[in-house]
């Protein structure tokens, strides 16, 4: 049986949403292990003179923090 947590994480980039969810997983897999999903819980962009100049993410990650034989 696994025990799991979640943690909420803002991530950015200036790429992509997808590029922004992967800075999420790369910057938390550095004190985290057993990262079991990432749930986007919301989207946004920031605009300068009429262009995407950022996307931001707001992600729950799941991971697992115990691993109990039955």
């Amino acid at each position: 049986m696994s025990v799991l947590k979640v943690i909420e994480i803002l991530g950015n980039s200036t790429v992509s949403f997808e590029d922004a969810v992967q800075n999420i997983i790369n910057e938390a897999s550095k004190t985290v292990k057993s990262i079991k999903s990432v749930y986007l819980q919301d989207m946004q962009v920031t605009v300068n003179d009429n262009q995407i100049s950022a996307y931001r993410v707001n992600a729950k990650v799941t991971f697992a923090i115990m691993d109990i034989a039955e």
